[in-house]
């Protein structure tokens, strides 16, 4: 038991300190470095202001011959949000994003601007999680209910709330690879 517990505990002092030692003064950068995807928020509402903002970084990702196929759905609505996403809270927000029907190709727009309003949210010091695994569900049975434009279909969903403080960031975050493990140089 007391081998876990200090396994535990060095675990924790060496996951702080790597994210430590990964700041860089770069505020971009910095919230890349040390963002995560929570499960835990609260029922505290995204003002509309942070809204706003999440938006217009959507807007700006980019997009191939900056075509810009997506349409953004915003719900605020707790029981419509909790028949495509299983947890929300009141004070959450999802984001559809969605691309026209004919164009598979535009998923890689909708996944770019969805993590351009990922970071956004992060930058503003909010929980923001991104959710590919309903994405049929609601494609199939809620895109009426959703109010999805006509020739359109979800690519990805954007929770975005305040996260539960009382959860700890770094044991709660998935560890990523290393790098020699993902990046292979020629």
């Amino acid at each position: 038991m007391f081998r876990k517990i200090l396994l535990a505990v060095s675990l924790i002092i060496s996951c702080t300190a790597v994210l430590k030692s990964q700041t860089t003064g770069n505020c971009v950068i910095d919230v890349i470095m040390s963002g995560y995807s929570p499960r835990m928020f609260t029922a505290d509402p995204v003002s509309d202001q942070h809204l706003d903002l999440i938006l217009k970084c959507g807007i700006k990702a980019p997009s191939a011959s900056n075509r810009q196929p997506w349409k953004f759905t915003v719900v605020k609505d707790t029981t419509l949000m909790g028949e495509a996403i299983k947890g929300t809270v009141p004070g959450n927000i999802l984001i559809f994003v969605s691309r026209p029907e004919e164009n598979q190709r535009a998923d890689i727009d909708c996944a770019l601007t969805t993590q351009s309003m990922f970071v956004a949210a992060q930058g503003l010091g909010l929980g923001a999680r991104i959710y590919t695994g309903p994405v049929s569900n609601v494609n199939t049975n809620l895109k009426e209910k959703l109010g999805i434009p006509e020739g359109y279909q979800v690519a990805t969903i954007l929770r975005i709330g305040h996260m539960d403080k009382s959860v700890d960031a770094i044991s709660a975050a998935t560890p990523r690879k290393p790098i020699e493990e993902v990046v292979n140089y020629k």
